[in-house]
């Protein structure tokens, strides 16, 4: 599930290519968990390398696009949840800006 907050208009990516992003992601009471924006820095990964919600939305992205993504357990990090902010079976939500497809 997702909401468009900006909508792009570029390439959309493929799951075997590399995104830079910039994303806010939160808990469903509003604690901040992780954050390239408070980092200042994009993070850039495999569209395939990440959690399966994230796997999902950016194949549905076009470039230049700002989405508010709401990531069901079971798409996220399920019943093992990760590290000590992330518990068990928890939604996660994430703003996600689609920078750029990265050649090569």
């Amino acid at each position: 599930q997702y909401e468009v907050l900006v909508e792009g208009d570029g390439p959309i990516p493929a799951a075997d290519d590399r995104v830079r992003v910039h994303y806010h992601g939160t808990l469903i009471d509003g604690t901040v968990f992780d954050s390239s924006v408070e980092r200042g820095e994009p993070a850039v990964f495999g569209v395939g390398q990440v959690i399966p919600g994230w796997t999902e939305a950016l194949q549905l992205m076009p470039v230049g696009s700002k989405w508010k993504v709401y990531i069901p357990s079971n798409l996220a990090y399920g019943e093992r949840g990760a590290g000590a902010d992330i518990g068990p079976n928890t939604t996660l939500i994430f703003e996600v800006e689609l920078l750029e497809i990265v050649e090569g």
